[in-house]
């Protein structure tokens, strides 16, 4: 192990023990529905089972109990806007240490209300976590407290690769493993973890929005920024301390864009059963980007997190049965008559469609001044059978035309 490095495989070791009785040895369950969608073995570690619904409790719970009896006195300052505030607050309150933590103020109110439900004080500051940590910073000055990087600290690092020594103890077959990266604490960790086995391959997978990490590799250019599902990963600066291990143990760092994302949020949650969030998602991302990278080899999937919106969650599975034409909307124009949106409303129950949603109007310029316009939001079968109902209204003569959900033309319709 390079001296360059922050942290040795001895720094995991002893940290698996550390931490052993505080956070939970989540379990690594065989995916057999995945490994049917992506041509891959896949095992899934579900890291979304932590009480906190992430694997961020490893790292906190690591470098809390590295503080002396002074600086438990004082207590800690940690900046996040999501799952790293909730373990420090969480495992700080268990261990009677006072936490601070620096949230954007941009921050959901959800969040915000988890971190102070787990008995942190809260501090909103700014818009961006680069405001948020220069707060963090000054706490740090002014009240002597002490800070829980996210990801560059070596504690924390060592913390989050106790997950690889768990994988390679329950699955000592897998040939890779593909891991979210961030700001690079969990891959950095876990890439330090897997040192001994070479045979096991290290991907990682970024957001194609903020590709933070290959333009620290390559020297590419690439932009970076805009709202991503991943949030959780979405991260501009990488770390110091990650970014040497990152750079030498990981063979490939593989962008996935914001429709795989929630492709993969679907999948876990119709597939696997599982809630995952954008990061906690973009492993299995990274497979529906690239199968034949995985294709035939025995995976290892970190599902990282499942902190995820439940409103986002329902836009994300509404979304995804869009996309796959098992709802779809339309447009219809038929003569204003008495009896003509019931007429279609019985047709389109007769072709085996379940109607969402429906309404009609007159004032669409577009449409004979004798006439009516009805959109109409069904739920299908699939591809197939949405063809086969669009094709028989049409020889009925109602021309359905196909609209997004704002009733907006769709492109190529």
């Amino acid at each position: 192990m390079s001296e360059r490095y922050a942290i040795t495989p001895d720094d995991v070791a002893r940290a698996a023990g550390t931490i052993r009785g505080h956070v939970l040895r989540t379990p690594l369950v065989p995916a057999p529905r995945l490994s049917e969608l992506t041509g891959a073995r896949v095992l899934v570690k579900h890291e979304n089972m932590q009480a906190t619904g992430a694997f961020k409790e490893r790292g906190a719970v690591n470098r809390l109990s590295a503080l002396d009896p002074d600086e438990r006195r004082r207590g800690v300052v940690a900046m996040s806007a999501g799952n790293h505030a909730q373990a420090v607050a969480y495992h700080a309150r268990r261990m009677g240490i006072p936490a601070t933590i620096v949230m954007p103020a941009t921050t959901p109110l959800v969040k915000v209300e988890n971190t102070r439900a787990h008995g942190a004080t809260v501090v909103l500051e700014g818009e961006t976590l680069v405001e948020a940590a220069a707060r963090a910073r000054a706490l740090v000055e002014s009240r002597g407290l002490v800070l829980v990087h996210p990801y560059d600290d070596p504690a924390v690092m060592a913390g989050q690769g106790t997950i690889a020594r768990e994988m390679l103890e329950d699955a000592p077959d897998l040939d890779c493993l593909v891991v979210p990266i961030g700001g690079g604490g969990l891959m950095a960790g876990i890439a330090v973890a897997a040192s001994h086995r070479p045979d096991v391959a290290l991907y990682g997978v970024e957001a194609a929005l903020y590709p933070s990490f290959l333009n620290a590799i390559d020297g590419g250019a690439r932009p970076i920024g805009g709202p991503t599902l991943a949030e959780g990963i979405a991260v501009k600066a990488v770390g110091q301390l990650t970014l040497p291990i990152i750079r030498d143990r990981v063979a490939e760092i593989v962008l996935v864009d914001e429709p795989q994302i929630e492709r993969a949020v679907h999948d876990y949650a119709t597939l696997q059963r599982s809630l995952a969030e954008g990061a906690g998602a973009a492993g299995l991302a990274a497979l529906l980007a690239r199968p034949e990278l995985f294709a035939r080899r025995t995976v290892g999937l970190v599902l990282c997190g499942g902190n995820i919106d439940a409103r986002l969650l329902a836009s994300v599975m509404v979304r995804e049965l869009e996309r796959e034409d098992r709802i779809v909307s339309f447009r219809m124009t038929a003569s204003d008559r008495p009896g003509v949106l019931g007429r279609v409303a019985g047709r389109l129950g007769e072709l085996g469609a379940n109607i969402l949603e429906v309404s009609h109007g007159r004032l669409h310029l577009d449409v004979p001044a004798k006439s009516v316009s009805i959109d109409v939001t069904i739920e299908t079968r699939g591809p197939h059978h949405t063809g086969e109902i669009l094709a028989r209204l049409s020889d009925e003569g109602l021309n359905p035309r196909r609209i997004g959900p704002h009733g907006t033309a769709v492109t190529g319709s």
